[in-house]
Formats: structure tokens, sequence, C-alpha cells
């Protein structure tokens, strides 16, 4: 840098010159990143391989499935949401080869007795009650479903074919469960996209999971499973081979085929079942009026409750599986387990941009007062700047675009609007994630520090969320 320095002023430039090279060099490999994706999603897309299928009225209509499908969902505090998930699962799913495993903690009555009374006395729906204290982790709970479905398989003879899982909170699709019965029959996992809900009351915080899923379940998912990389589920709307899952119980070797020291399960599962040799299947349809085949649900309101659920999967995701899964030696999936590990690298270069902006607002006035020198622009980084200009109104586009799709364009515009938000969200969630996991390394065991739900999309009155 081309600058003498000694007073505070031309310090000032130096810690100014020194971020922008940091932040810009770093945009930049993500801009590369994401741009190797978009160029993969858009010549599957030419080919059309990548296209969404379009159901027909016949394809929508409950068919008896080709084997039993046991349907896990762990809650913990959920009274507020899980009647409306059971009833709206009961029925969206006639099925008689349905079975709804929910399972309940000791501690936590109020969930069990939600959970009978939305039932209904349908003999589909089995409540599980923990024997122990909640909560433990979802993987910890998830187990003692499984431990549930296998005596149920004893008593009865007969093994399910599938486990479907979901959350407390969703909204199944009715046709999402013959998809991924048919899917089953091919492959050993299948995953239907998720769909938050934008919520009135929480335009900026909980909408902004709109658009995230929206590109994320649109695009990189699809590039993902173009590439036959390992397909990490979402923990939701996802099937699974009973086959397979025997096989993880057993190369677990523990009380169930879930990592119950583990915040991510869901996405330890995906990469579980491609490390066996399983085969994915990321499956994308809709409708015949146009919806989306997905599961939906409300996420997190405010601002607190966003980041602590951000927090548990930067952590669990680039963190925990860093440790506990180790890398890939296959080209692609080492790709796509570098992208997933991006989060705390992602938050601290976010960190450095906001402050970086601060620091060239104080650095123009100090110039303009006749303090600082003004920061001396090379073409190197005037190209640089012009790079990540291009890639950030490139990136905005394809937000838009996706956000648009699903939920029109004014909820597009407003994803557009919402970008510094959700920044702002992951800043604190890489920061708050690295805090948690230097604590796990001093022997801190892992906790479920999960969003409690008041807001259900199958509910016509929505009371807000908290956790």
């Amino acid at each position: 840098m081309p600058v003498t320095f000694g007073t505070p002023g031309e310090w000032l430039v130096l810690v100014e010159h020194e971020l922008l090279l940091f932040a810009g060099v770093f945009f930049l490999i993500g801009a590369l990143d994401e741009f190797a994706v978009d160029l993969i999603w858009l010549a599957q897309r030419a080919s059309g391989r990548a296209r969404t299928m379009r159901l027909s009225d016949a394809d929508t209509a409950p068919s008896p499935l080709a084997g039993e499908a046991a349907v896990f969902i762990a809650a913990w505090r959920e009274a507020s949401v899980i009647g409306a998930t059971v009833r709206h699962a009961l029925a969206a799913w006639p099925h008689a080869d349905v079975r709804l495993y929910v399972g309940t903690y000791r501690n936590d009555p109020l969930t069990a007795e939600a959970v009978i009374a939305a039932a209904d006395h349908d003999p589909r729906l089995r409540l599980v009650i923990h024997d122990c204290d909640g909560p433990s982790t979802k993987a910890d709970c998830l187990n003692r479903l499984y431990r549930a479905l296998e005596a149920d398989e004893k008593r009865t003879g007969r093994r399910a074919r599938m486990v479907v899982m979901h959350d407390a909170e969703d909204m199944v699709d009715p046709a999402a469960l013959g998809l991924l019965d048919q899917a089953i029959g091919s492959v050993d996992l299948a995953q239907i996209p998720v769909l938050p809900e934008p919520l009135p009351q929480s335009r900026w915080v909980a909408s902004h999971y709109c658009e995230e899923f929206a590109e994320a379940h649109g695009k990189a998912m699809v590039v993902r499973d173009a590439l036959g990389a390992g397909i990490p589920t979402a923990g939701v709307g996802c099937a699974i081979a009973r086959g397979i899952l025997l096989e993880l119980a057993a190369r677990r070797g523990r009380d169930g085929p879930f990592a119950a020291e583990c915040l991510t399960e869901d996405y330890e599962l995906g990469l579980g079942v491609a490390a066996l040799g399983g085969r994915s299947k990321f499956l994308r349809f809709r409708h015949p009026d146009g919806r989306l085949v997905a599961t939906r649900a409300c996420f997190p309101a405010d601002i607190g409750s966003a980041v602590r659920q951000k927090t548990r999967w930067i952590h669990g995701i680039a963190l925990q599986s860093w440790d506990r899964l180790g890398w890939s030696s296959q080209p692609a999936d080492l790709w796509m387990r570098l992208r997933d590990r991006r989060g705390p690298l992602t938050a601290l270069v976010l960190a450095v941009a906001y402050f970086l902006i601060l620091i060239a607002s104080v650095g123009w006035l100090a110039h303009y007062a006749g303090y600082a020198p003004s920061l001396p622009v090379t073409p190197a980084i005037t190209a640089l700047i012009a790079a990540n200009t291009l890639s950030f109104v490139w990136r905005g586009a394809w937000r838009f675009a996706f956000t648009a799709r699903e939920y029109g364009w004014v909820e597009g515009v407003r994803a557009v609007i919402r970008i510094p938000l959700a920044n702002a969200i992951t800043i604190l969630a890489g920061r708050r994630a690295f805090v948690d996991y230097l604590r796990t390394l001093r022997g801190d065991a892992p906790r479920w520090d999960k969003t409690r739900h008041m807001v259900h999309p199958a509910l016509g009155e929505r009371h807000g969320a908290r956790t």
C-alpha cells in the first residue's frame, strides 16, 4: 500500500485497506462457488433433467401404499401445535398402512395430552412417552420411537417399509406420502422440499426463511442430487427405507440409528445413508394447480429465536460434523461438504464487511475534515469491488426469482430487502455457534436448544412464535 502511516488517520486508512482486501477476496471466492452451482443448475434445466414435474388429479388421489409407513415426530413442549400437526397428518394421509409415532417426554404432560386429544381414537396413532426428563436431543427422542417401532414389528410380525420423519410443527402435503412411497421403491432415501410460511406479523424475521429454503431446495439440493453427492435430509418430509435404517442402527451399535449426541441428526442421517452406499433422491413435484409438493411450516418470528435455531444448524453442520464425519474422497461430496461447513467463515466475513462499512464511513469523514489521507484505489481493488458488486446484483436476482416463483413477486422484492437482516442473524448465530462448540470441546454435552412453536400453517388463527 503506497502510503506512509503513523498518525491515527493513516492507521485508519491502513485498517480500511486490509479489511477491504479480506472481505473482498472471500466474497469473491464465495461468489465463484455459487456461480458454479448456478451454471450446473442452468445446464440441468436446459437439458430437462431438473424439470419440476406436474402431477395430475389422479396422481394426487390417495392410493394404497406398497408397504407400511411409520411417521416419526419428536416433540418437546409443543402442546400449542402438535394437535394441529396430528389432526392434519391423519386427515391428509388416510392410508390404512400409516402409523404416526409421536414421541414426548415424561415431564411434558401437556404435549402428551394434546396428542391424545388430536388422535380422536384413531388407531393409526402411537403415543410414545420417553422414560426420561426432556429435553435430551431430538435424535435421542427419535431413537426411542425407533425402539417402539421395533417392538410393534416384533409383536405384529410385519416390518415397516419406510420411516418418514417430520417435526411437531409441520403441515404435511397430501401428495407427499405417495411420492415418497414410490421413490423408496428405487432409492434408500427420498426428500421433498420444505416451504416456510410467510408470517404477516413477522415479514422480516420469520419470512426471511422463505427465500433461503426456496433457493436451497429449488437449486442447491437439485444440483447436489444431479452430482450424485450425499443428500442431507432436512429432518422433515423425508423417507428412509427400513432396510438401510436397520443397517445404520447396526453400524451405530447403540440405541438406534440416530446420533443422540448430535445436534443435527438429520444432516448426519443423509450422509450416513450415502456412506453405506445407499441411493438418495430429491423430489420436486407440483400439484395440478401449480403449488409445490412440500412440507409447510412456520419458522421463528423474533430475532432471538431465529439466532438460536441457526446456531444449532451451524454448530451441528459446520462444526460438529467436521469432527464426526470428516471429509470425503469423492470430489462432488468434498465440494458439498465444504459448502456445508462455510457457515462460521461466512459469519466472520459478513461481520468484517459490516465493520468495514463503519470504518469506511469514519475514514471518509476524517478525510473530508483533513485528518486522514484518502484510501488509495489501485486497479486491483477497483476490479475486486466491481466483481463483488456484480456478484451481489446477480445473487439478488436469483434470490428474487426463486422466492417469487413460490410466493409471488411482492415476497420476492421483500426477499432482496431482507438481505441485511438475514446477514445480521447469520453473524449472531455464527458467533454463538462457535462459543457453544468451544464448550463442547471442554466436555459439555449438547442439549436440544430447540425452538418452541406457537404457530401452525393448518391453524386459522396465528398466535406468534417464541422459544
